[in-house]
């Protein structure tokens, strides 16, 4: 009789380990389903923060801007708000062919240092690739009237608006004003308007 016992219980045991095994490998396949899932989700949302890791790199690279685009550096944020194009009035008149054009800036200091804007110093024009020098007549001009010269200190958490101008020839096709705000600075703010 002790044999029987012994192959009833050998019996047993291998049936046990039989159900455990099947259940083991259902609850794997189970287990390794939802890893998968997981692990598809965390794919997504990763090809997802990527995408967006990408769009803010090409905004902190861009380096052209457009009328009404804000530019920033280093907490200087600049803005080309205006362009004006004026024959001038009865004393102030552009050379033969040219027009004055008056651009407009805003500039806002976000930084915790004050800044030194220059007009002469912190931009550079060209238009049509050829470069130019700012026209201080063309400062005198009626759609200049009232507004000030881009050129003081703005302290930290203010703002400045002011205008700088030059003469173009009248059928130009690009005005193209590189920006500055910091002597040291690693690269220009571009601003370019087209007709």
């Amino acid at each position: 009789m002790q044999t029987k016992r012994k192959g009833g219980i050998l019996k047993w045991i291998i049936i046990i380990l039989i159900v455990l095994g099947v259940i083991g490998a259902v609850s794997g396949e189970k287990y390794d389903d939802k890893v998968k899932d997981v692990t598809s989700n965390t794919k997504e949302e990763n090809d997802e923060q990527n995408n967006y890791e990408d769009a803010s790199k090409d905004e902190e690279e861009k380096t052209e801007f457009y009328l009404g685009e804000i530019a920033e550096q280093k907490g200087v944020q600049i803005a080309l708000v205006n362009v004006y194009e004026s024959f001038g009035s009865d004393f102030i008149t552009p050379n033969d062919g040219n027009i004055f054009l008056v651009c407009e800036f805003d500039i806002a200091n976000n930084s915790e240092k004050d800044i030194h804007i220059s007009s002469v110093m912190n931009f550079e024009a060209y238009c049509d690739d050829y470069s130019l020098n700012q026209d201080i007549l063309g400062l005198q001009v009626p759609e200049a009237n009232g507004k000030k010269q881009l050129d003081g200190s703005v302290a930290a958490g203010k703002k400045m608006n002011g205008v700088i101008a030059y003469q173009v020839p009248a059928n130009y096709q690009t005005m193209e004003i590189n920006v500055s705000p910091d002597f040291w600075s690693e690269r220009d703010m571009k601003f370019v308007y087209s007709k």
